[in-house]
């Protein structure tokens, strides 16, 4: 592929503004960036700052590839997330998404003229949640535009055909999307959606998906049989995010003090406890976690943070409002386990060979990185395509143990019932058979993206798509 010809192409990354999603499309901007094209990221301003503050694996030198652009979106509420809320998902979030949506596209609109000005072609590769961004894209005299599914393809499924017999054939339930999330955001999905639908079809060429056909083989060709995306060109490239060995060490960055900890475990022997960016535990439900952690006797690392807000830099300082309950619960489990109440960095201890498990809320974007370093999922979905995504990692993929069904996502999980899941995992025969099992598939998902890979030969297809 002549150089000339990717010169002449602008890559512009429209990332939905949620940690998941920013860092999603910001690990594609780097893997298209060392492709040699002219690659842009557009997002506010607070949401350039918080995906480059945030991603890991990568040499901090490969940012310099990237273009960043502020879509200049007003000022929006930042209010704190409320554990005590009847539902787990963020709607203290809802008011920078309304912003967003319906601030961001002039200001885009802006940005691809101007690119367009200096180059043969534009291409869009926007979040399935900012199709407006295709529309824009399908305004340019050549533009073309593409999403990135930054949920399971298996999810997709779910959508389209909860029937499908790859469904019926694992028990795999796909709950509709009020199920598991809130009114609000319901409502907010289909009115945006609808006001791009009502132009005609969402203008995309396909998708580019952050999955592997050692994960979701079946369904990506079931996907590509339905008439939705009949004509379309589908790309799995994924994982996306860095693929570390076990010493877990990111270039050019100082490690982080849990780093050192892990350092001095045995190999396979803590389990990583996160909950992501987005949820936020009752005080009652961190007590028992705190207790089942203790009564296991199991080395562990646990994030304990409330979810983030709209804008992360905004937050105030302070100590945790947890902090009695940790003076108590570190003093009694010290030596065996470690708490952190910031930002980790969750690559790097995924990766680690003292890490042997991963009890998580199964968003995508962390249940990618657990996979791809080959770690059995303690699966607790707390919203949206979570639920979906530990049914998949349980019954199809068979390298999760459910901590908690979702039908019971309203009740505080008692520490006996967390307990029992925590040993299961960690010390019984069965939890064995399921960890070798996730380390094989682990090793499955990092040939997809070696070389000769089906992901690695997805993403040459995609560039030299883009860039023909």
């Amino acid at each position: 592929m002549a150089v000339h010809s990717m010169e002449s192409v602008a890559f512009v990354a429209v990332p939905f503004p949620a940690q998941g999603h920013l860092n999603q499309l910001m690990h594609l901007s780097l893997l298209v960036a060392s492709r040699g094209l002219s690659v842009h990221y557009a997002a506010p301003a607070a949401h350039v700052r918080q995906a480059l503050a945030r991603v890991h694996g990568w040499d901090p030198k490969a940012l310099a590839s990237i273009q960043f652009h502020d879509l200049d979106v007003s000022t929006y509420e930042s209010p704190a997330p409320d554990p005590t809320a009847a539902s787990p998902f963020p709607s203290h979030l809802m008011p920078m998404w309304e912003t967003f949506t319906a601030a961001a596209r002039a200001p885009l609109a802006v940005l691809l003229e101007r690119l367009l000005a200096t180059h043969r072609r534009v291409v869009v590769v926007y979040d399935n949640m900012n199709a407006f961004a295709a529309v824009e894209a399908s305004r340019l005299s050549n533009g073309e535009a593409f999403g990135l599914q930054c949920v399971a393809i298996s999810y997709s499924m779910g959508w389209l055909d909860r029937e499908h017999k790859l469904l019926r054939d694992h028990d795999l339930h796909f709950l509709p999307i009020d199920a598991c999330t809130t009114k609000e955001f319901t409502e907010y999905v289909f009115r945006t959606a609808g006001e791009v639908r009502d132009r005609g079809v969402v203008p995309s060429s396909g998708l580019v998906m952050n999955t592997c056909r050692a994960l979701e083989g079946e369904f990506i060709d079931a996907i590509a049989e339905h008439t939705e995306f009949k004509g379309k060109k589908l790309f799995a490239v994924g994982p996306l995010n860095p693929l570390l060995d076990a010493s877990a060490r990111t270039p050019g960055k100082t490690r982080h003090h849990c780093m050192g900890w892990l350092d001095a475990q045995p190999e396979a022997s803590v389990l990583y406890v996160s909950f992501g960016t987005t949820t936020s535990f009752r005080v009652e439900q961190i007590a028992e976690m705190a207790a089942a952690l203790k009564g296991s006797k199991q080395r562990f690392i646990w994030v304990l943070r409330d979810a983030d807000r709209a804008d992360i830099f905004a937050e105030s300082g302070g100590e945790s409002p947890h902090e009695k309950l940790l003076s108590k619960f570190t003093a009694e489990t010290e030596g065996t386990g470690l708490v952190i109440t910031g930002w980790a960095p969750q690559l790097e201890i995924l990766a680690h060979g003292a890490t042997a498990a991963f009890m998580s809320h199964c968003g995508w974007n962390s249940t990618m990185e657990s996979l791809s370093h080959g770690k059995l999922i303690l699966a607790w979905p707390m919203h949206s395509d979570q639920p979906w995504d530990a049914d998949f990692l349980c019954k199809y993929l068979k390298v999760g143990l459910l901590v908690r069904p979702w039908e019971k996502h309203s009740e505080v999980v008692p520490a006996a019932a967390i307990q029992e899941v925590i040993e299961e995992a960690m010390v019984s025969d069965n939890g064995m058979v399921v960890r070798h099992r996730a380390k094989v598939l682990g090793e499955a998902v990092r040939a997809s993206v070696g070389e000769g890979g089906s992901s690695s030969k997805g993403l040459d297809d995609f560039v030299a798509y883009i860039t023909r």
